[in-house]
C-alpha cells in the first residue's frame, strides 16, 4: 500500500469518526461561532474613567473651562472698552469720540475692539444699553432688603435722591446734549416699568389705606419725569422733602376718586 493510499484512507476514518459524534461536530460548530463573533466590550469603571480622561486631552471638562475663562476674558475687555467709552464721551462729548481713543484708553488693540462692537454707533447703542441696566440693577439692590412698603419707598427716594447728586447724567447733559435727550428717551419707558416692578407691595399698602385703585404706571411716570427734570432744572427744594412732596401727590390723585372707586 503507498503511503498516499494509507493517507486518504486515515481521513476518511477520521470523518466518519467524527460524523458518529454529534455531540463532538457542535462542539466545534460553537467554538467557530465564539471566535467569529465580535467581543464584547466590559463596561466603564468608574476607577477607570479618570485615567480615560486623563489620557484623552479633548475631554468635555477642560474645554469648559477654557470657555468659562475666555467668557470671563471677554467680559473684562467689554468692561474696560464701556468705562473707557464713558470717560471719553464726558470729557469731550459722543460726536467727538474716536474708535482710536476708545482703544488707546482701554488698552486693546483694533482687532479685539472690532471683535466685539462692529462700528462706533455700534458701540455708543451698547454704551446706553450698558448705562441703563446699571441703573435698573443698583436700584433693585437698593431696595430689595426692605420688606416694610414704607421703608422700600424710602430707600427708593435715596436712591434717586444720591443719583441726582453723584450720577454723571447731568454731565452729560451738558457735554453731549443730544446723545443725552436720546439717552433719556430709551430710558424712560423702561424705568417706568421696573419702578412699577420695586414698589408693587408700595402700592399695594397705599391702595389698601387710601381705599381706591391707583394708577401706578401714572405714578411711576411722574417720578421719572422728576428725575429728568431735577437733571435739566435742579431744583432748590431740600430733596429730602420728596417722599412728603409724592406722599401729597398720591393722595391728590385720588381726592377726586368716586365712592366707587374708594371701594
Amino acid at each position: 500500500m503507498s503511503l498516499k493510499s494509507a493517507n486518504n484512507r486515515t481521513a476518511i476514518a477520521q470523518a466518519a469518526e467524527v460524523d458518529t459524534q454529534p455531540v463532538g461536530r457542535a462542539r466545534v460548530k460553537a467554538v467557530k461561532k465564539a471566535a467569529a463573533a465580535p467581543a464584547k466590550k466590559k463596561p466603564l469603571t468608574a476607577a477607570a474613567a479618570p485615567a480615560l480622561a486623563d489620557k484623552n486631552p479633548a475631554t468635555a471638562a477642560p474645554v469648559v473651562v477654557r470657555r468659562a475663562r475666555s467668557n470671563r476674558r471677554s467680559e473684562q475687555t467689554i468692561a474696560n472698552i464701556l468705562a473707557a467709552t464713558e470717560n471719553i464721551v464726558l470729557e469731550s462729548g459722543a460726536e467727538r469720540i474716536s474708535i482710536l481713543d476708545v482703544c488707546r484708553a482701554a488698552d486693546v488693540s483694533r482687532g479685539t475692539f472690532y471683535r466685539y462692537f462692529a462700528s462706533q454707533d455700534e458701540l455708543l447703542d451698547a454704551f446706553s444699553r450698558h448705562k441703563r441696566e446699571r441703573f435698573h440693577v443698583a436700584l433693585a439692590e437698593a431696595v430689595e432688603s426692605y420688606q416694610d412698603p414704607d421703608e422700600r419707598f424710602a430707600a427708593l427716594v435715596r436712591y434717586l435722591d444720591h443719583y441726582l447728586e453723584h450720577g454723571r447724567a447731568r454731565r452729560l447733559l451738558i457735554v453731549a446734549p443730544e446723545y443725552a435727550l436720546g439717552f433719556f428717551k430709551r430710558i424712560f419707558h423702561d424705568s417706568v416699568v421696573r419702578f412699577q416692578d420695586v414698589l408693587g407691595m408700595v402700592f399695594d399698602a397705599w391702595e389698601t389705606r387710601l381705599g381706591v385703585k391707583l394708577d401706578r404706571e401714572l405714578v411711576c411716570e411722574l417720578l421719572i419725569r422728576y428725575v429728568l427734570s431735577e437733571q435739566l432744572v435742579p431744583g432748590d427744594a431740600d430733596r429730602k422733602t420728596l417722599p412728603r412732596r409724592i406722599a401729597r401727590m398720591v393722595e391728590s390723585l385720588t381726592a377726586g376718586a368716586s365712592p366707587r372707586a374708594r371701594r
